[in-house]
């Protein structure tokens, strides 16, 4: 382990609590691009998805977001972290899907990595009770 493990831990569990917390309040102000994209990534999938659907859904997200957020930072359990890795990279994926570059997801990498990194350094579960610590 590395020497200053815990300071590394804590510097990223600080940025996946900002990347989550801004992505969370944005979804909880409903953003048009980010429903613009929800609703190219339903409509990628088959579905039509309504506005009102879209915002519903939307809200739900942000709340997730927030929680998900505060958790990374006051007790970043493992399957909260590969959420979150999942998460971003879904999101980051949902760019190029609603019509923006490759490079808008490119961008986003180090999204998806702070939480794997965080995994790693917390080390990867032996046993199943070991996702939730």
């Amino acid at each position: 382990m590395v020497k200053d493990s815990k300071k590394i831990e804590w510097i990223l569990r600080i940025a996946l609590f900002g990347e989550f917390l801004g992505h969370g309040i944005f979804a909880l102000q409903l953003k048009a691009r980010f429903i613009e994209m929800l609703v190219a990534f339903f409509g990628f999938v088959g579905i039509t998805l309504a506005t009102s659907s879209a915002n519903n859904i939307m809200s739900l997200i942000g709340a997730a977001d927030v929680l998900t957020a505060i958790l990374a930072l006051v007790f970043p359990f493992r399957l909260l972290l590969v959420w979150a890795s999942v998460w971003a990279f879904l999101t980051a994926l949902a760019r190029p899907i609603a019509g923006d570059p490759i490079w808008d997801f490119v961008e986003r990498w180090a999204n998806i990595g702070v939480p794997l990194a965080l995994l790693y350094i917390r080390g990867l579960p032996r046993k199943t009770r070991d996702w939730f610590r």
